[in-house]
């Protein structure tokens, strides 16, 4: 009997041991999780970079107009948007016309999600400071569009006061807001967390472990999908795309309409951040067909494009630069997103982090805090993830766009499409 114990208690040492292990290991990293940056930091980059929403609206608006007085053609103009807590909310524009009047446009927005436009201003204001030139202007006209979500981007939220993502409710047909992610329902209790937040809870400690139960259930691709696609059912959930317009989405129709139409070719990037491998800049395309998707692999030539079937894809439903080519459908359009990583979410660990750290944020906003300490700490996290304040992350930033818009503006100027 002595005997059989003691191989029972083995045998159990055995299994227990590792598990104990595992669950130490993601305990100790999920709980202290940080990244390091140690890339050369250049301290002209960071003079792109402004800390508060007014501060960035403010040198969109002051270089629009420097540029002005050297194209008088420029127009510079915003777009109010509603809204019922602040009525200095706009989204700002700069087109600047070429000199080929029906050939090509570039579009350039930032901030649908709101909180991401501090590094989207940021290019904008690297793009007009260097890009911006007789030459480049003698091949393509430009749009920048700035601070979609205005409201997100100063109060420092992915969503609108409504708790909308724009880049989940972005379409010209009002059918998007019937589109059943059926996925989502399962994952629900896990995103959607209620009650007044307490960072240091035990659920919160140990939310990986209920993620990493989910994950094993629903397989990583399956999980992934049903979290991030978007979903039209729970106002108070994360990801909410909204049942109507959002007033921005409804306004911009026109004006992109005007602006683009006497354009053959209509190319789209739209910035954001927090997705990937930190400091990287990744190339996410909406759905294309085949010729667009062969246009794209030459403008981005010698870079990575994420065209789906790996394990960190996913497609969303009301994305923005979709939208505007709804906008443009009868023209050559080609879109692409651009993906600044800041949280290594292409691994278990960071993509289990950034999960928590949005289910928190939203948790906060319906259901409140437990201390100011709780309240500081999710705040800190949000804004971290989507807005690193790591010098060497943001002059890196500029560099890794220095290096694609380097290339790929210059084989978008210099293609001819067909």
């Amino acid at each position: 009997m002595k005997k059989a114990l003691k191989i029972l208690a083995i045998i159990v040492g055995i299994v227990l041991i590792p598990v104990i292990g595992g669950i130490s290991y993601f305990y100790v990293a999920f709980n202290n999780y940080s990244l390091e940056d140690n890339y050369l930091l250049d301290e002209n980059n960071l003079s792109y970079y402004n800390d508060t929403y007014d501060e960035a609206r403010n040198d969109f608006r002051l270089k629009s107009a420097e540029l002005a007085m050297k194209y008088p053609g420029i127009k510079n103009f915003n777009l109010h948007v509603e809204n019922k807590k602040d009525t200095n909310l706009t989204i700002d524009f700069c087109f600047i016309p070429g000199s080929d009047d029906d050939g090509k446009i570039l579009i350039l927005s930032s901030g649908v999600h709101g909180v991401e436009g501090f590094v989207g201003s940021a290019v904008q204001l690297f793009l007009m400071n260097n890009y911006i030139n007789d030459e480049f202007l003698s091949k393509t006209s430009v749009l920048l569009i700035h601070g979609v979500n205005p409201y997100g981007f100063k109060y420092g939220r992915r969503v609108t006061e409504n708790n909308v993502d724009v880049n989940r409710n972005s379409d010209i047909n009002k059918e998007l807001y019937q589109t059943i992610n059926e996925g989502y329902p399962r994952v629900y209790d896990l995103i959607n967390q209620k009650g007044k937040v307490k960072t240091r809870s035990l659920g919160n400690r140990f939310f990986f472990l209920k993620a990493i139960r989910s994950i094993v259930k629903e397989s990583m691709p399956v999980f992934r999908q049903a979290v991030l696609q978007g979903q039209y059912k729970f106002p108070e959930g994360l990801f909410y795309g909204g049942n109507n317009f959002e007033p921005q989405i409804k306004d911009l129709v026109p004006i992109i309409d005007t602006i683009c139409n006497p354009y053959k070719t209509v190319f789209a990037l739209d910035l954001h951040t927090a997705y990937g491998e930190r400091g990287k800049l990744h190339l996410f395309p909406s759905p294309v067909k085949e010729s667009v998707k062969k246009r794209m692999e030459t403008i981005f030539e010698g870079s990575q494009i994420n065209w789906g079937g790996s394990d960190d894809f996913y497609t969303i439903t009301g994305d923005f630069v979709s939208y505007i080519g709804k906008i443009n459908n009868d023209k050559i359009f080609i879109p692409m997103t651009f993906e600044y990583g800041t949280m290594d979410s292409q691994t278990t660990v960071g993509s289990i982090k950034s999960l928590h750290v949005m289910v928190l944020e939203n948790q906060v906003e319906q259901y409140g805090y437990e201390s100011d300490i709780d309240l500081e700490k999710v705040k800190n996290d949000f804004i971290e993830m989507n807005y690193p304040s790591s010098d060497e992350w943001r002059s890196h930033i500029i560099d890794e766009t220095k290096i694609l818009f380097e290339k790929s503006l210059k084989r978008f100027c210099e293609l001819e499409f067909q």
